[in-house]
């Protein structure tokens, strides 16, 4: 499936000119790379990075006035986050806003063989690397494109009842933080898509 500009324009109307120019080609590129290359996979994932992004225009996630970004994972070892400043060297960063030391090593690894993002981990704010390591996250860390292949009605079993979209929200964010703004971008996904 090939997104268009009228497409990305329609979904967040609210992205920049210049960024629709960046990400139409990136994103085709990267996600027919990781095969989220169907109406399933495709918007619910491009509902997903255009919150965490800000509509596309944001690879660094925005802090609180009067904080760094970051910040407030200081010390979270469940995101890798074992050395002094980590919370900070490592905040929610790319189109997925990938978070915690653990999460940057790992996807160093995957994207380049090497551990550069844990030197340079404001790589993940440009527009190559931001676009890929989303896409990379939710192909192969958080296998969604399985989730996203089953049945619209689909409700994960357990004692939240979660509905396909809401669990997959769960599993890229850790819990529904966001989710009406989600849900309108997924919406306006399914309709132009």
């Amino acid at each position: 499936m090939i997104l268009s500009a009228d497409q990305l324009k329609y979904i967040a109307p609210l992205i920049k000119p210049q960024n629709l120019d960046i990400y139409v080609p990136l994103l085709n590129k990267y996600t027919a790379k990781y095969k989220i290359d169907t109406k399933q996979r495709l918007a619910p994932f491009l509902a997903n990075c255009a919150e965490e992004s800000s509509s596309f225009n944001d690879t660094l996630e925005n802090a609180n006035p009067g904080h760094k970004p970051g910040e407030q994972y200081e010390g979270r070892a469940d995101l890798g986050n074992i050395v002094e400043g980590d919370g900070v060297k490592f905040p929610g960063r790319g189109l997925g806003q990938l978070t915690g030391r653990k999460v940057y090593h790992d996807c160093s690894l995957a994207l380049y063989g090497n551990l550069d993002l844990l030197v340079h981990p404001e790589l993940l704010e440009q527009p190559d690397a931001a676009t890929e390591s989303a896409c990379w996250f939710w192909a192969k860390v958080k296998n969604l494109n399985e989730i996203a292949d089953l049945p619209s009605n689909w409700i994960h079993p357990g004692p939240h009842q979660y509905t396909k979209f809401q669990f997959i929200v769960v599993r890229i964010n850790g819990g529904l933080n966001g989710y009406s703004a989600r849900y309108a971008f997924l919406k306006r996904c399914l309709e132009i898509l």
